[in-house]
Formats: structure tokens, sequence, C-alpha cells
């Protein structure tokens, strides 16, 4: 049996510790990688067209799987392109190994051709960044690289030169066991005595949950239903949380809706549950405040706690519910429920009103429709920006769905690429792509990535031929909007040159039909559809000093909108809710 190199025993590792793919470009440097995974039957190379396309690709993965994912990049600028999407995964917390490979290791430090240093350069969007320069190191240091990424849940990031990859591997076989899951972690029992003694002390709680709640939707229920608390969410809590939920009042936020933000500020107790909230003007200041987390390093730095607990989420709760005291006053949940039903009922009648007849086409429109459209166990990848905005307000979550999107990191262009990763996880489970005309074409060269691995995403294009949420924050910063517009072509025929499926959507009456054909087709498919540029949501008060991108600087006013099938579930909430 021939010796290994260097590449095949790396290769081999990865296997061992469940990656399936690794995304990227092929050359040079990291050929001996590519040509080992070829060789590999345990692991798939994902060619496609960028390696910002692999990085996300593989944080989309690594979301969907929960487990480690791979993506690589040659020398200097091949894997310079990976970092905005290592960025994302990492601020996402997907378990991520991504792989540098190098210069001949002769020549670093002397300006070779394409020299860079990224054991440098990956360090503020890694958990940890290492250069392999001696064979003998490889498999420690790549186990170590594996164990950061899963047990810290981010990106790691391996340097390996070319030519260290093509030598032989170490003489014994490195068969270490490596961690491929996470520990529970229980909260200590003086913390657990202190939150009881908080929570029963309180007349008014509130839970506000975050991605922190996934795989926990029981006990945040049984829980809310003990201390009779409203439950809202964040963005990245609303998949985990917003559905089967008695108590639900809404998102806080920039994006909100409901009475999220009236339920924070008017209870005496909040709890943040698995959040990491970014938009501190959104939180109170004159309440009692715990924050239970598994991650310590979050605790408290968004606002002012009274006590910090530190925990995973689900074991925290399984600890609470049998002791603190079960309350019996309502008055402050149906309350804010109620709140949540009265605002919910205003803004879709304001934002519905004759709607389906509206040309050009209202995007809001367009997204109600796709909710009532895409399968139950759909996976909806959303581009940032104004879809952002629709995917919070109109699909709606059920346990099954999924939805993610570069809700930390805040990239454009994310849709179509994190689509790619989650097909590739289940070809036969629907995913559809929300993207805007302006992320799509910032990296519409990998749309041909679809069509190369037959990978039959559906790609719901929100051509509104202008860059929407920047035309807002230059809205509300008082600027007129300028270099925001788009020149577009006919996406759809863009795409039928490409082999896809295509059909371009001007007037609403044809929008569903358009729709069932796309989720109808085997393969990929692009609907392009046309909408209103003007249907931006505003605040209803618009200060210059209010807001640039999605950090509020002095007004605490969410954005306005329609909410889709939230309402219907507002109102089934309030049912047996008496009125005062």
């Amino acid at each position: 049996m021939a010796k290994q190199n260097v590449a095949e025993q790396f290769v081999d590792i990865l296997a061992r510790a469940g990656v399936r793919r690794m995304y990227g470009v092929v050359g040079d440097s990291l050929n001996p990688i590519v040509d080992a995974v070829r060789r590999n039957a345990a692991i798939d190379w994902v060619h496609v067209r960028h390696e910002e396309v692999a990085a996300f690709a593989a944080g989309a993965e690594a979301q969907i799987t929960g487990k480690l994912t791979a993506c690589a990049g040659s020398c200097g600028p091949g894997n310079l392109h990976l970092i905005n999407g290592l960025y994302d995964a990492h601020r996402s917390m997907a378990p991520v190994l991504a792989l540098a490979s190098h210069i001949p290791s002769s020549e670093i430090g002397l300006s070779y051709f394409q020299e860079t240093h990224p054991e440098r350069l990956f360090q503020e969007c890694s958990h940890y960044s290492e250069m392999i320069s001696n064979p003998q190191q490889m498999p420690r240091l790549l186990q170590t690289a594996i164990q950061h990424a899963i047990g810290q849940r981010g990106v790691s990031v391996v340097t390996l030169p070319g030519d260290v990859a093509d030598q032989p591997a170490p003489d014994r076989s490195f068969e270490s066991a490596l961690v491929t899951s996470r520990p529970t972690i229980r909260p200590g029992d003086a913390e657990i005595d202190r939150l009881v003694e908080m929570i029963d002390r309180a007349g008014k709680v509130t839970l506000f949950c975050g991605a922190g709640t996934a795989g926990a939707h029981a006990e945040v229920m049984e829980f809310a239903g003990r201390i009779k608390s409203p439950v809202g969410h964040a963005l990245r809590g609303k998949e985990w949380i917003q559905y089967d939920n008695p108590f639900d009042v809404g998102m806080s936020g920039l994006l909100g809706y409901g009475a999220a933000y009236e339920a924070t500020h008017e209870c005496e107790l909040l709890i943040l549950v698995g959040t990491d909230f970014p938009y501190n003007a959104f939180l109170p200041d004159d309440v009692k405040i715990a924050q239970i987390d598994v991650r310590p390093e979050v605790i408290g730095r968004r606002s002012r706690l009274d006590l910090a607990v530190w925990g995973d989420v689900r074991e925290t709760l399984r600890c609470l519910i049998p002791r603190v005291r079960e309350k019996t006053d309502r008055r402050f949940l149906d309350k804010m429920l109620r709140k949540h039903a009265d605002a919910l009922e205003g803004v879709v009648k304001a934002y519905t009103r004759k709607v389906d007849k509206h040309i050009p086409i209202h995007p809001e429109y367009v997204a109600s429709v796709l909710d009532e459209l895409a399968d139950d166990d759909a996976i909806f990848t959303v581009d940032t920006g104004m879809n952002n905005v629709w995917a919070a307000r109109y699909i709606s979550p059920n346990g099954r769905r999924r939805i993610i999107g570069s809700f930390s990191h805040g990239s454009m262009a994310n849709a179509m690429p994190m689509a790619i990763g989650a097909q590739l996880v289940d070809r036969n489970r629907q995913v559809v792509a929300m993207a805007g005309d302006g992320g799509f074409t910032m990296l519409m060269g990998d749309f041909l990535t679809l069509v190369q691995q037959d990978l039959p995403v559906k790609l719901v294009l929100f051509n509104n031929s202008a860059l929407g949420m920047v035309e807002l924050e230059m809205l509300v910063a008082g600027l007129p909007s300028y270099g925001t517009t788009d020149v577009n072509p006919d996406f759809a025929e863009v795409a039928r040159a490409c082999g896809v499926f295509g059909v371009r959507v001007e007037k609403p009456k044809q929008l569903a039909g358009a729709l069932k054909d796309a989720f109808k087709h085997k393969g990929p498919a692009l609907v392009d559809v046309v909408t209103d540029p003007n249907a931006l949501s505003i605040p209803p008060k618009i200060k210059a000093d209010m807001v640039t991108g999605f950090a509020l600087s002095a007004s605490k006013i969410v954005l306005d909108g329609g909410v889709g099938r939230m309402l219907q579930m507002a109102r089934s909430n309030i049912r047996n809710v008496p009125r005062p």
C-alpha cells in the first residue's frame, strides 16, 4: 500500500470528523488537496465559481445540519475571497473548517507571487487560525482546528503550503478521537436559586428569545405558561419560537412588529433567553434583566444585567420549571396579547388594501403568496436588505421550515450561495432563495453552479431595480437617494439562456401560477418578479439622526408593515382573553 501524503491524511481526518463536502475553486497550491478529495469516496468536491460562494454555502450547510463543513481557497487571492462568507459563518455560529492553501513554504516572507499571510488575515473571523509548516504538525493541528470549530461553534482556518501538502505524512497514522458534538451545560445552583427568586418576586415577566432557543421550543412554552409570560423574539429566534406559541407578542428590532417592544419595557423582569440581540436602543434600562446563554462571552454586553446565567437554554429551563411558583395572574400577559393583535390588525389593513391589483407588484404580496405556496418543510435563504423585512413578516415558521440569512453579519449576495449549501444537504427538500436584484447580481456567476450541480433551487427574485434598504437608510438620514439604481436585464431570459426554467412576472395575477410552475419544475428555476421600488417599510416618524443601517442611535420606533399569517395566530391566541 502506497504511503499517504499530508493532503490525503488531511482529507481522511476531515472525513472522520463528519465532513461530507468541500466547497471551493481548484488551483495550484490547492491541487494536492483536491486530488486527495477526488480519491476519497467519503467527501465530494463542490466546484463553485467564486470562493465567497464556497464559504457561504459551507456556512449554510453547517447551519442546516449542525455538523462540521469545509471550504477551501488556493493561495493568495483564492483564499482571500473566502473571507466574507467566513465572517458570516463565524457570526452565525456555524462550524466551518476553512483550508487556506499557501505559497511554497521556502518562499514565505520573501514577497513571492500571490503571497499573503492567511494565518494572520483570518484571525478576526475565526476561533482558530494557524499554519502547518511541517508534516508532523498536521494531524494534531487539524484536530485542534476541528475541535475549536465544533466546540466553540464557528470558523477554524488551517493554512497549508502546497509543497507541505504534497510531502509524505507521518509514519504513524493519526487516529486520535475527535470531538464531533457539544455537551449540555447546566448553570450553577446559586444562579438557578437566584433566578427562581427573581421570577417568584416579579409580578410581570417577559421572555425575549433568540437563536439559542433552538431545540427548546417545548421548554420555553411550558415555562412561559407557568409564569404567564409574553414571549417576544429577535429575528434569528423567529424560526425557533414563533410557531405554536400562545404567548407570542412579535418581534423587536428595526424590522419588528406587534407588542414585543411594549412587553419588554412594561414588565418588571425581562429574561433574555439565548439571544445576543445587538440593538440596545430597543432594550429597557429601567427594569430588572436576567440573561440565559450558553456562551458566557455574550452575557451582559448589550444591556445592564441583574443576573447572568451561564447555561444551555433547554437544560436551564428544565431546572427552572419545577422550581418556580406557578403564577395565576394573567393580566399582563393578556394585555400584551391584545396589544399585539391590535397592532397587527392595524398594519394589515394599511398594507394589504388592493395589493393584489397593485402594479408594479408590491413585494409584500409576493412574500405572502410565496409563504402560502411553499412546502411545509421548505428552507428559505434570505438576502440582506428589504428581503429581510419580507421574510421576517411573511414567512411563517412551523417547526419544520428553516429561515437562514446573513442576519448577524449583514452581507449582501448571501441568498443564492446559501441555497447551494442547503440544497446539497437534501436534493429532495424544497429550497427557496429570496433574492434581491442587487444581491443576486453581485455573485450572479454562481447561478451557473446551480446548473452545473443540477440543484433544484427555486430562486425568487424581488426585482425593484434598486438597493431598497440603502435608499431607506438615505431617506432616514435626510439624504436624497444616490447611486442606488440598477439597470437590469430580463433575468428570466438570462436564466433560459443558461438552461434554467425562467419566468418573468409583471402583474399580480401572474404570480401564483409562475411560482407553482417553478416549484413543480424538477431542476433549478428562477422567477423574476418586477416589484415596486417605492414599497419601502418606513417608520411612521422620520428623524435625520434616527438610523444608520440597522442600528438605532436615538429613536426606539420600529418599522411599520404588513405581517401576513401572523395576524391569524394573534387572533387565535386572544380568542379566550376577556376584553376589558
